[in-house]
């Protein structure tokens, strides 16, 4: 951890077999996530495909996520696993391995509002490509 950047809870991001009623399809990453917009901690869940493309580690395993307000810098000395990329506009991403867990690490300036309720937003995006 840089101890010169700032760390603020953001999520957890669960991985699941489970079918969930609302749940978005993302084609690029072969997964399925949903947030219940009632959850007062952001808990995502995730299902993923048999041939999803992301790191075992974040098919497996639990993360949490931090909002971050230097992504370059969180990331020195750090082992990425993944990203960093954007997988909608705005919105800055990498997932990290510490000691075994991953972690993800978020940059943005959108709102908690723009990020967990606007998902037209999100339509079209590297994320969630049009059909």
């Amino acid at each position: 951890m840089n101890r010169n950047v700032e760390y603020k809870y953001h999520h957890i991001g669960i991985p699941t077999d489970e079918k969930r009623k609302g749940e978005k399809y993302s084609s690029t990453f072969k997964m399925y996530s949903y947030s219940n917009p009632e959850s007062r901690f952001n808990v995502e869940w995730h299902r993923f495909e048999k041939d999803s493309t992301l790191p075992d580690l974040i098919k497996k395993l639990p993360h949490v996520a931090f909002k971050v307000d230097d992504i370059s810098k969180a990331l020195e000395n750090q082992k990425v696993i993944f990203g960093p990329y954007f997988p909608f506009e705005g919105f800055c991403v990498a997932i990290i391995e510490d000691d075994g867990a991953p972690i993800e690490l978020i940059q943005t300036d959108l709102t908690e509002e723009e990020v967990w309720n606007l998902p037209n937003k999100k339509e079209g995006s590297y994320l969630y490509p049009k059909k």
